[in-house]
């Protein structure tokens, strides 16, 4: 089930970063059971997106600085692939996440695994983080993370 409870989240944020009409809770929700997702599911991929956003609303943002040289845990590195860590630390060199946003981002990894977390669920728990933040201010990071356009973030 969490793997389509995150595939229901990205659906969502994909809804955000597309701009699409605004659609309503009642509308995004309809279509969802539309293709095939059950109420329970969607109920707890809203419910996942709520207490991001109102766990991250409490937190002050900070000013990005140098980036750090962070080291996986033997328990992080067994419960995240290779590609999700390594994900991670490229966020963290380019500045797109801070120390605290990247720590945020580990744990929440960390609670949802039931098995090995992966780089989908990795750039999905990535994108609702930046998002609870400020939805605007990195709208265009996480469109590229998600589309693995690394290349716009240069330019």
């Amino acid at each position: 089930m969490r793997e389509r409870v995150l595939a229901i989240v990205s659906i969502i944020a994909q809804y955000v970063m597309e701009e699409r009409q605004f659609m309503t809770e009642s509308e995004i929700v309809e279509e969802l059971l539309s293709e095939g997702f059950e109420a329970e599911e969607i109920d707890a991929a809203f419910s996942w997106m709520e207490n991001i956003s109102l766990a991250s609303s409490s937190r002050s943002r900070t000013e990005l600085t140098q980036p750090s040289f962070r080291i996986f845990t033997p328990e992080e590195n067994r419960a995240m692939s290779m590609e999700a860590r390594g994900f991670l630390f490229r966020l963290r060199s380019m500045g797109i996440v801070d120390d605290e946003l990247l720590e945020e981002i580990i744990d929440r990894s960390l609670q949802t695994a039931e098995d090995e977390v992966t780089l989908k669920e990795v750039k999905a728990i990535s994108a609702l983080t930046l998002f609870a933040r400020s939805q605007d201010e990195w709208r265009r990071e996480v469109d590229c993370f998600l589309e693995d356009d690394w290349s716009r973030l240069y330019h």
